[in-house]
């Protein structure tokens, strides 16, 4: 069993290794590349990526849009449910976040686990822990602007809480990619 993972293991870095350009060719294609146009640079960037020139970029702008799309599934279901708990049950705007959160939080897990970090996802429980650390630490710092904001602003509750929410997610989207769906280096 350790052979094989050592094994996958040598061909990710193999991967990894062929993906980069060397050194000192990137250098002088660099260094060529400063006395050409502005324009004929930026049209060389663009050929690049559309023709697959980086790999991890595409990986990157294809995790991007998934989180948007999950990010946004998970912020609509949090606002709707908070928004719905202040209306229909008569809860006082931060308890009704806290419900909000809690349901929120099964969506954006499911989401970013089956999709918008599916290739680097290690297991689910392990990711499942992690990713909870980042949506309570996300949370408490929505919770605690959302208090003091509610109370030192005259803005609506819902108004507040979407632009919290919209806020959070930059800071989310990195802390998962880095951490929270980062397969275990523990061998």
């Amino acid at each position: 069993m350790r052979h094989a993972t050592d094994g996958a293991q040598a061909t990710l870095a193999r991967k990894r290794e062929d993906a980069f350009v060397d050194g000192r060719v990137h250098a002088k294609i660099v260094g060529a590349d400063d006395n050409a146009p502005r324009a004929a640079r930026a049209g060389t960037i663009a050929l690049l990526i559309a023709a697959g020139g980086f790999p991890y970029m595409r990986v990157l702008i294809r995790q991007l849009g998934w989180f948007i799309i999950v990010g946004c599934a998970a912020a609509a279901t949090h606002w709707l449910v908070a928004v719905s708990c202040v209306r229909g049950l008569e809860l006082q705007p931060l308890w009704a976040n806290v419900a909000g959160w809690a349901v929120a939080f099964v969506v954006s897990f499911s989401g970013h686990f089956l999709l918008t970090f599916r290739h680097q996802a290690g297991a689910w429980h392990e990711a499942a822990r992690r990713f909870f650390f980042v949506s309570a630490g996300g949370f408490a710092v929505n919770e605690l602007s959302y208090a003091w904001l509610l109370r030192h602003t005259g803005v609506r509750y819902d108004i507040l809480l979407a632009a919290i929410l919209v806020g959070i997610a930059v800071l989310t989207f990195l802390v998962s990619r880095l951490w929270a769906f980062r397969r275990s280096t523990a061998a």
